[in-house]
């Protein structure tokens, strides 16, 4: 349980606020503590510890409204922290469309209580730093083993336990208590023309005892690497185009950037006026999943206080719902579903990428994108990539310095099939995906 400690002083801030001439506040009390560690040249090359509270602060008042945080949580300090901006609140302009949720929005009472979603690794505590560097140290053990092409290995692990509660002056109250565990490592070689690839590979988990093996990470990093050596643009053209699930989050951004309430009520939107209409194939389904065990998106309730509810987002190939927010949702005439995702879960196909790369002619296995740009109000986009191209159901060689360009309008209407493996380590649960028939340019 969050201590009654961060309540009672949030419960203290809301009176003061309140008593300075605020209409509505919300309250939000934060405490973290994290632990990381980098080793390089066989030596512990950075080593982190902290703890943190912060107090964010949303005022309204007189139709206005204003944001502040601090990380001073002394009473001494607040009350004229407080008693200033609310001050300066009213120097703001009107926005009828400012105010909290209607409570009617937030979840009811012990909600979060009737289910835990194991968030939170209650040995957190037990961990010494002792601990952390030899995970570390053994990533970058095994990285170094792989091959004498490394010319350098940078492995970290990473550790946070967060506590934070939040108030509303219209009855809101939540807690959340959760840790996350990281590690990985990234790598540079050498091939024979002086270039020098680097690639990178990482995991996460809510529970330290899930995390993969010190040694499975340093050595998939190095193979990563390796796979780049000899890398070049080749030909441009039209190529089937398989995106591995760790790569996929930069194109789902193209839709997802279209689907919020601020897109559509700023008319940037090119997915405006299309619920219950395809967007996509019939392979993209994309659903909202809050209470997804040790899921890094689970959530009771959203960052203003709505009850989180699972929403099925795209259903082969049909838009359903938008994100939207409170403030977003007056200006629409809208109701509000959330403004942001939690957990998104696509369905899965029954091929591994594997199986899926063996079936391609010609085409371009996707391993990243690098830079580029989208619009959300035309679809456009482009994006720089690296990869390997496919001949023949084979990888043959590997690519880079080529971009995939397109308009999402008609992009994933090429979605021709989906893998069997959602991608575990984030929020977004994506699995790799073909497409047929992608623009690559490169010489």
């Amino acid at each position: 349980m969050i201590s009654k400690n961060k309540f009672a002083l949030a419960e203290w801030i809301m009176d003061h606020v309140l008593k300075n001439g605020a209409d509505q506040a919300a309250v939000s009390i934060v405490e973290q503590r994290r632990a990381g560690v980098k080793c390089r040249n066989k030596k512990t090359d950075q080593l982190k510890e902290s703890v943190s509270r912060s107090l964010s602060l949303q005022i309204y008042a007189k139709q206005r409204y204003s944001g502040y945080s601090t990380n001073d949580l002394r009473k001494e300090f607040l009350s004229k922290f407080i008693r200033e901006a609310v001050a300066t609140t009213a120097y703001l302009a009107k926005d009828e469309y400012r105010a909290l949720p209607d409570p009617k929005y937030y979840p009811p009472k012990n909600f979060s209580s009737e289910t835990d979603l194991k968030l939170c690794d209650e040995d957190y505590e037990k961990i010494e730093m002792s601990r952390r560097i030899k995970t570390a140290a053994e990533i970058e053990e095994a990285a170094l083993a792989q091959s004498d092409r490394i010319i350098s290995v940078s492995a970290g692990y990473s550790d946070v336990c967060s506590e934070s509660v939040r108030i509303h002056s219209n009855g809101f109250t939540g807690e959340v208590r959760s840790t996350a565990f990281s590690m990985g490592a990234n790598v540079t070689v050498k091939d024979e023309n002086d270039a020098r690839p680097e690639a990178g590979f990482g995991v996460s988990s809510r529970f330290h005892s899930e995390l993969s093996a010190a040694q499975t990470v340093g050595k998939e990093a190095v193979q990563r690497a390796l796979r780049k050596i000899g890398q070049k643009k080749i030909a441009s053209g039209r190529y089937d185009m398989i995106v591995e699930n760790r790569a996929g989050a930069r194109l789902i951004s193209t839709l997802k950037k279209a689907m919020t309430g601020s897109a559509l009520q700023q008319k940037s939107s090119f997915l405006e006026g299309m619920i219950g209409r395809k967007i996509a194939s019939e392979k993209l389904t994309m659903t909202d999943v809050p209470f997804l065990e040790k899921g890094f998106g689970s959530r009771f309730f959203d960052g203003e206080g709505l009850c989180a509810r699972e929403r099925v987002m795209i259903e082969k190939g049909v838009l359903c719902e938008y994100y939207i927010n409170t403030y977003y949702g007056k200006k629409l005439g809208m109701d509000p579903t959330s403004g942001s995702s939690s957990n998104t879960v696509f369905e899965c196909g029954s091929k591994s990428p594997e199986e899926m790369i063996k079936n391609i002619k010609k085409g371009i296995l996707v391993t990243g994108f690098i830079g580029g740009n989208s619009n959300s109000t035309s679809g456009d986009f482009s994006f720089g990539i690296v990869g390997a191209l496919i001949e023949n159901g084979l990888i043959v060689r590997p690519v880079n310095e080529m971009n995939v360009s397109d308009n999402a309008r008609y992009f994933w209407a090429r979605l021709a099939e989906v893998g069997n493996d959602p991608y575990p380590y984030s929020a977004l649960r994506i699995p790799s995906m073909l497409f047929e028939g992608v623009n690559f340019s490169g010489f």
